[in-house]
């Protein structure tokens, strides 16, 4: 779909009768791409091999299919809603994280908030020792999927265990955005328990990334490339900026680094989640140079990131008062959303 706006460089005037951005005498096409930890979104039904417990109704959650359904409405109102201020389609693509298998992700997109738009989904199933994984949601009106594959992140055992551990696998997906082929990979890295070891896993997880990107790049330089995720790291963490090769300055790039929008965000104080009393940005959908050319004819670039964040996704009384409203206090149903906020981009094409 296509909207209306007054100046390229000022907020996007929009109204859902209308189709067509206009931009310094310009039209443009738009796209939104979104991110949303969905936060334990588990099925009621134990699986075997995986640590969901907790997550059934006889677990210490009390997880029942109420409660599971209540979830998966109050989710989809989210995916909705995200990017709405640009388009009335929402988000054309939405990397997830934290779901146990595909069976929720196909309870998630037949929600009635959502279902008109026909999401398809790319998932697979991971040795995640908590039996979480990562996934894709798209709408086929603007992207359709060439091919998908997995790729493992295994991580190295303590010192006095050498037995190999398991992670959630990445996700990559290569596709074409209105006709034009991207590739959207879709990350939740190794999570801050375990201090200095941990910040190494996630390291090692986007030496990974680096590796896949460095392969898709030595075909074609200028491949349009999408990193998505939960990386358990803020824009400023190592594994950002010198594993992964992600800096928010654009005229400060590197030729093989990427453009990460979050850094000016996190530098002013804003984040996706709370952590240790403070907030953090894990919450990232970091970009190719590719994306930000603006001499291309019928090319996608990026536009502008954003955090989104309605009134009613925020807690507004106890210890959590002003973070994310999650799903649990302790064991303590509270009818949430997920304990980040969602992060979207908005690419735009000229129409000629």
């Amino acid at each position: 779909m296509f909207i209306k706006k007054r100046l390229l460089h000022t907020l996007l005037a929009f109204a859902l009768s209308t189709s067509v951005l206009h931009a310094q005498q310009k039209q443009y096409k738009v796209v939104n791409v979104a991110f949303y930890n969905l936060e334990n979104l588990f099925d009621t039904v134990h699986a075997k091999g995986k640590n969901d417990f907790d997550f059934l109704p006889t677990g210490v959650k009390k997880y029942t299919p109420a409660v599971y359904f209540d979830k998966l409405k109050n989710l989809s109102t989210v995916l909705r809603d995200i990017g709405t201020d640009v388009s009335p389609d929402g988000a054309a693509i939405i990397g997830v994280s934290e779901v146990e298998n595909r069976n929720v992700l196909e309870d998630l997109v037949k929600q009635e908030a959502i279902a008109g738009r026909g999401y398809k989904i790319e998932h697979y199933e991971s040795p995640d020792f908590r039996g979480i994984d990562v996934g894709l949601l798209y709408n086929p009106k603007y992207f359709t999927v060439e091919t998908s594959f997995p790729v493992p992140v295994v991580l190295p055992g303590s010192p006095n265990d050498t037995t190999p551990h398991t992670t959630r696998d990445i996700l990559v997906v290569k596709g074409k955005l209105d006709g034009e082929y991207c590739y959207v990979m879709v990350n939740h890295w190794p999570s801050r328990l375990g201090g200095v070891g941990a910040a190494d896993n996630r390291s090692l997880a986007a030496g990974i990334v680096r590796r896949v990107i460095d392969s898709i790049t030595r075909l074609d330089a200028k491949a349009n490339i999408i990193v998505m995720g939960d990386l358990n790291d803020s824009p400023d963490n190592v594994s950002v900026t010198k594993v992964l090769k992600a800096g928010g300055k654009m005229d400060k790039l590197k030729e093989d680094m990427l453009f990460n929008p979050w850094a000016d965000f996190y530098n002013r104080g804003i984040g996706t989640l709370a952590y240790q009393d403070a907030w953090a940005l894990f919450d990232q959908i970091i970009l190719s140079q590719s994306w930000l050319d603006k001499t291309m004819p019928k090319h996608f670039r990026f536009y502008k990131a954003n955090i989104f964040k309605r009134d009613d996704m925020v807690q507004t009384t106890g210890r959590y008062k002003g973070y994310p409203k999650r799903t649990y206090d302790f064991d303590n149903y509270m009818s949430g959303f997920s304990d980040h906020f969602p992060t979207y981009i908005t690419l735009i094409k000229p129409i000629e």
